[in-house]
Order: C-alpha cells, then sequence, then structure tokens
C-alpha cells in the first residue's frame, strides 16, 4: 500500500480542538487501512503523554509504543491548517498523522523533517494543492 494516498491529504482545515483534530486524521487512516480504528485511542494517549508537536507549525500525531500492534501497514495522513490550529500553547499549521510498523516510523520522521526542514518549506506547503503535496512526500 501507498505510504501517502491522495485522498489522505486534506487542505484549507479549519481550526478545531487538538483532540478533534487527532481523532479526526486517525480516523483517516484507520478508513485507508493503515490501522484499526482503535489505533486512534493509542494516538491520544501519545499526545496525553508526550507532545507531539515538534515546532515550524507541524505536529505528527502517532500512537503509543502499546497501540503498534494495531497498525496494518505503514502510513500517514496530512492535514494542512493555513490559519493554524491550536497545539497545547502555540499553533500548528501542518498535522501529519503516522502509523507505521516496525522500524519505518525512523525513516518516515525522516523524510518528513528533510521536507518541512525550513520555515520557507512549510509556508510553501500551506498554499500547496493535495498533489503538489503528495508530490513533495512520495517523490524519490
Amino acid at each position: 500500500m501507498e505510504l501517502l494516498q491522495k485522498k489522505n491529504i486534506l487542505i484549507n482545515c479549519t481550526a478545531k480542538a487538538k483532540e478533534e483534530v487527532i481523532r479526526e486524521i486517525g480516523q483517516v487512516l484507520c478508513d485507508s487501512g493503515y490501522v484499526e480504528e482503535s489505533y486512534i485511542e493509542g494516538m491520544l494517549e501519545r499526545e496525553n503523554t508526550f507532545s507531539t508537536n515538534i515546532g515550524n507549525g507541524i505536529a505528527i500525531p502517532h500512537g503509543v509504543e502499546a497501540a503498534k500492534s494495531k497498525i496494518k501497514s505503514s502510513g500517514i495522513a496530512v492535514m494542512v491548517f493555513p490559519e493554524g490550529t491550536l497545539w497545547n500553547d502555540e499553533y500548528v499549521k501542518i498535522v501529519i498523522g503516522i502509523a507505521a510498523k516496525g522500524d519505518e516510523h525512523l525513516d518516515i520522521l525522516a523524510n518528513i523533517a528533510d521536507k518541512l526542514s525550513t520555515e520557507q518549506a512549510v509556508a510553501t506547503m500551506l498554499h500547496s494543492s493535495a498533489d503538489e503535496i503528495h508530490t513533495t512526500f512520495t517523490a524519490k
């Protein structure tokens, strides 16, 4: 299965509560067959113990170690909030939900860090189409 499906890229999202964002992006991963629905609770549990806001306007919600057994296939989903959405005490603009089998999370995180390492890269993505975002994350 492809790591990022175009249908899993939601652009022009409007701000909502962090828990709601995590549930929504987790449901996208579930509906696409990457995870069992119970993985979403693992994502919320991770957020309650350790914030997944990594700075630069990016959050990467993912499940706790115990939820790994609920992952069927590695995959990501992307939500873009041009106006930002409150994540604890700061605003994030790009939320990338991650489900990774085995050690694949390291490669996925490295790819995200590489593609969104600068403020300019994040700003560009805020105005990109779903096709452009898909290309950004899937180009070799």
